[in-house]
């Protein structure tokens, strides 16, 4: 591989990361609240780095997650 290539995670590891129901996270990337990718076989992924880039500025303002 490249060296280019990131990490991926799949909607119940962002939503242990959030605590909230991997649906939820499914409902966010359908809004446009995080960008996700779609697998060959139609499975959603999402960007580590995005998602950590989301949940420190989820924490640092103090907003909830719902």
């Amino acid at each position: 591989m490249d060296g280019n290539s990131e990490r991926l995670l799949t909607p119940g590891e962002v939503a242990a990361l959030f605590r909230v129901d991997p649906k939820t996270v499914t409902r966010w990337a359908a809004s446009g609240r995080i960008s996700s990718i779609r697998t060959p076989g139609g499975h959603r992924r999402f960007r580590e780095a995005e998602v950590r880039e989301l949940l420190d500025g989820e924490y640092r303002s103090g907003n909830g997650t719902g």
